[in-house]
């Protein structure tokens, strides 16, 4: 699947977390793609997520222990193909698409629109 949705240009391709537990996964995002990783510590990915029945993995005793489990395993393996990491924290979204958009600027590998 990530094969797949990786060959086009000009897209953005929002995985899910267990995406880079396969290397060959970790592979093409950091060959084909500007891989930004938006970091979220497990307490606040709890208080995101607490109220959200949908999400299997956290349909468990203590969610937020998995949570720690999950980010343990999942948290080096970002970073490692990851081009830019974020720390989300709480700023705001737009605070966080503003520097997302400075980062790929600053990378060259944003297009400015052209003026008529």
């Amino acid at each position: 699947m990530i094969d797949r949705l990786t060959r086009g240009p000009h897209q953005v391709v929002a995985t899910g977390g267990g995406v880079v537990l396969r290397s060959e996964n970790r592979d093409t995002l950091h060959d084909r793609c500007y891989v930004v990783y938006l970091r979220a510590l497990p307490e606040d990915i709890y208080r995101r997520l607490r109220h959200d029945r949908t999400r299997p993995l956290l349909q468990v005793r203590d969610p937020l222990q998995k949570l720690k489990e999950l980010f343990a395993v999942r948290d080096p393996l970002y970073r490692d193909v990851a081009h830019f990491t974020l720390e989300t924290g709480r700023p705001n979204v737009a605070t966080l698409v503003n520097t997302i958009a400075m980062q790929l600027e600053m990378s060259g590998l944003s297009e400015q629109p052209q003026r008529p």
